[in-house]
């Protein structure tokens, strides 16, 4: 049968008015912001956690000193790692209402979508980051459990045999001395690269920025920052396994 108007349509079962997909329990727009704001916390972190990390190259007794400060840093009004503890559960409560502001995300503009799929879609940089956004998600979060075992927790084969607590720069020399264990850094941050570049430039329009000058301003952020983070962090395990670090 030809169906020549929209009632016809719905009464033949050509086509329904009923919604794609229930209405949710937290609207987008409030997972969008809270993705920003958590994913600014971890940009801030890798940040410091970069810069601190190349007191590397001033030898083990400025990096273990470092390392210590983290634990001692608020006594005596907290108790020792007190702070370290707010830091990891702040970090902690961050990544589990990213990664659930980011599954539920994209389930709803799948389910919203339906069948179609987006063709033609202009390439470039911003659209390969866009794609990829999920994948390099799930890599770093695999990446973060693979680092606290290895260079926090000390479990092997993550850490390496000679693992000690409270022996930063030992632990950080003897894992990096590993090629495996370098190759899997390296890929980790380049995976970083692409993730916080893009978030930045998300954070964008999910922080209201909208004038033209501002815009440019975070597309530059958006470039230079995980640049930096990356090539800061990257540095550490090729300088081990050229062995301008060691023990």
């Amino acid at each position: 049968m030809t169906v020549k108007t929209n009632r016809d349509a719905i009464a033949h079962g050509k086509i329904t008015e009923a919604p794609l997909r229930e209405r949710p329990k937290f609207p987008s727009w409030a997972l969008k912001l809270a993705m920003a704001v958590t994913g600014l916390i971890f940009a801030l972190f890798v940040i410091v956690h970069m810069v601190g990390n190349l007191k590397v190259y001033m030898g083990a007794e400025h990096f273990n000193a470092y390392a210590e400060f983290l634990r001692t840093v608020g006594e005596p009004l907290l108790p020792r790692e007190g702070m370290l503890w707010i830091f990891r559960i702040t970090l902690l409560a961050s990544l589990i209402i990213h990664v659930y502001g980011a599954l539920a995300l994209t389930g709803r503009s799948s389910q919203s979508r339906g069948k179609f799929r987006r063709t033609n879609l202009v390439s470039g940089w911003n659209t390969f980051t866009t794609r990829s956004m999920l994948i390099t998600g799930v890599i770093l979060l695999l990446f973060i459990i693979f680092h606290l075992l290895d260079l926090t927790i000390g479990v092997e084969p993550a850490a390496s045999a000679v693992f000690e607590h409270g022996e930063a720069y030992a632990n950080l020399i003897s894992s990096f001395d590993r090629l495996w264990v370098a190759i899997v850094y390296i890929l980790a941050n380049l995976a970083l690269l692409l993730h916080l570049s893009h978030g930045i430039w998300l954070a964008t329009s999910d922080f209201g920025i909208t004038g033209k000058r501002w815009r440019q301003v975070m597309l530059f952020l958006a470039g230079l920052v995980p640049v930096l983070v990356v090539a800061g962090n990257i540095s550490i395990p090729l300088a081990v396994q050229f062995g301008w670090l060691s023990l």
